[in-house]
């Protein structure tokens, strides 16, 4: 079941995490409106954790908490250091359009929260989106482009959240493709995926591109692309919310 909380506990939750962007906003009639709220989750931190925790509520199923992440094949970036970049310029262009940011973290600093973590902060704040925000590795560097993971419908975990996930994500992976013109792999629907299925909003997990591949881990390293992808998962955050993209900027 999808929680609500009050604007009090959502700015509490906001200072507890870290970050908080965005204040409710006014109708031109001067009525209070409150905004939305999106958890932005950079992946990863600056060490693993592997410690285990269940897949899912009551799963005997164990997966470790957090492997580490990839790093830049061509210019050794860490993709907790890539992912928290991007988060940090789009919760700034989130909070220009009016909407309340949560992150589950500002800095890369110390060990993974892990997973279960992850998803009750976007639990506890009422998110209308847990954007899971992750760079891609491959065995292959020849393999690039720009995906979004979504949980898979499995009764129980994600049936409540199935189908506003997947629409949330279909708008999210178009802008992204746009804005980084990477090659378009579109969505993946993942069971195994534990913030996934201890989420109670719709959860979405954007892999931006391939650090092993040396085109994408180039135009990653980027500050130019660095915006534009966060742009782009700005106006498709927006998109998903059917609020105006003209704060997202090109």
């Amino acid at each position: 079941m999808r929680v609500v909380r009050p604007l009090a506990a959502v700015l509490a939750t906001c200072v507890v995490v870290g970050a908080c962007a965005g204040a409710p906003g006014a109708s031109p009639a001067g009525a209070r409106v409150e905004a939305p709220t999106v958890v932005i989750d950079p992946g990863h931190d600056l060490r693993a954790n592997l410690a285990t925790e269940p897949i899912g509520p009551g799963s005997t199923i164990r997966k470790i908490k957090d492997g580490g992440g990839t790093r830049g094949v061509v210019t050794g970036i860490r993709e907790a250091d890539l992912v928290l970049a991007v988060s940090l310029r789009l919760r700034r262009l989130l909070a220009r359009a009016d909407v309340r940011v949560v992150m589950t973290r500002t800095r890369t600093a110390g060990v993974s929260m892990g997973n279960v973590a992850r998803a009750r902060i976007a639990n506890r704040a009422g998110a209308d989106l847990f954007l899971r925000v992750h760079a891609d590795g491959h065995t292959d560097p020849r393999v690039r482009g720009s995906h979004t993971l979504v949980p898979a419908l499995r009764r129980g975990w994600t049936d409540d959240v199935y189908a506003e996930s997947r629409r949330a994500a279909t708008l999210v992976q178009r802008e992204l493709v746009r804005a980084t013109g990477f090659p378009d792999r579109g969505l993946t629907e993942r069971s195994d995926i534990t913030g996934f299925n201890w989420a109670n909003v719709p959860a979405i997990l954007v892999e931006m591109g391939f650090m092993t591949s040396p085109a994408d881990d180039r135009a990653l390293s980027r500050p130019a692309m660095r915006q534009r992808v966060a742009a782009g998962l700005c106006r498709g955050v927006l998109r998903a919310l059917a609020r105006p993209v003209a704060a997202c900027g090109v």
